[in-house]
């Protein structure tokens, strides 16, 4: 059982007390004139123990007991959701993220410029790394004065909840189950820590990108990268899948409870039919063994659909 190292590297809005009111999400719904199943990989659906009974694990975040669940088949993308396919949705659609709607994000203090240092005025209390950047949002991770321009390639960051599904709907896709995702990033191993293996590093090579030092002062970059990492980066899962570990949470479609109940639906469930928060999956780069080392495949956490940082992005998936 995990004692000292409860937080986690996700932050909400209501740590800022800044409240939604109640936007319209809704877009035009164009459909991309390309396969729908284009860079999508189909995964056999079979049963798997999902979840874990190890002893190191968070129990508030709900990680176990592993029980038995089915899923069906299903076409999930091969990596997460890039810069560049972003940004055609954005030209399509003329959407505006929730960021955008709010007019600031969360970002990592370690990212700031000096020029947005000195305009900081908001920190979370709890975790002062993060701080309250006006006008972060996907195309400027850090601010006003930061670009994308060399990161297309890299996974979106500074999506909602509500924006990752509008883009789902978009590209006539949706937002992978909790269990979908997890049977995904098992990649056809049964109750092992990592979606390659149980080792850490194996023959002591990364296999994901997280943080290495000393958090949140000194990241030694040992697995190549301080921010984010290219969508394609690592070595792939069993099923052909990147960055299953690390890099950036990926929004579930899943409403998000502690509490599993084990007479409830176990053939392709959906969670809870109602909640405060939306299921995260995957850990991102700030994850650490000493802070937060929710990068194991059984790891969970939560977020109020509303809210973005510079650690979040998804990846979409389509029934078969």
């Amino acid at each position: 059982m995990r004692v000292g190292k409860e937080k986690c590297c996700a932050v909400n809005r209501e740590a800022i007390s800044k409240i939604n009111n109640g936007r319209n999400h809704e877009v035009n719904h164009a459909k991309r004139q390309t396969d729908v199943i284009d860079k999508m990989i189909m995964v056999r659906g079979e049963s798997f123990l999902m979840g874990t009974n190890e002893e190191d694990v968070f129990p508030a975040d709900g990680e176990g007991p592993a029980r038995q669940v089915t899923v069906d088949d299903f076409y999930i993308d091969q990596h997460t959701v890039t810069n560049r396919e972003f940004q055609l949705f954005i030209k399509d659609t003329n959407y505006k993220t929730d960021a955008e709607h709010f007019g600031w994000s969360f970002v990592f203090q370690y990212f700031l410029s000096s020029y947005i240092s000195k305009k900081v005025t908001q920190r979370v209390q709890q975790t002062p790394w993060w701080v309250v950047v006006e006008g972060a949002y996907w195309k400027q991770p850090e601010g006003p004065d930061s670009q994308i321009n060399d990161r297309m390639d890299h996974p979106v960051v500074h999506i909602s909840w509500h924006d990752a599904l509008a883009y789902c709907r978009w590209a006539g896709k949706r937002l992978p189950t909790e269990a979908e995702w997890e049977f995904a990033a098992r990649g056809g191993l049964e109750q092992n820590r990592y979606p390659w293996g149980n080792e850490l590093t194996p023959t002591g090579r990364y296999y994901c990108n997280i943080w290495q030092g000393t958090f949140p002062h000194i990241n030694t970059k040992e697995d190549g990268f301080v921010g984010t990492a290219p969508a394609i980066s690592f070595p792939q899962n069993g099923y052909g899948l990147y960055n299953m570990a690390g890099n950036v949470w990926e929004w579930c479609a899943d409403w998000f409870s502690k509490d599993h109940d084990l007479n409830f639906e176990r053939y392709n469930p959906i969670g809870p039919k109602t909640g405060k928060s939306r299921v995260m999956r995957g850990g991102s780069y700030l994850c650490h063994e000493q802070y937060c080392d929710r990068y194991r495949v059984a790891a969970r956490t939560a977020n109020t659909p509303d809210s973005s940082s510079g650690n979040v992005g998804f990846r979409c998936v389509r029934d078969c």
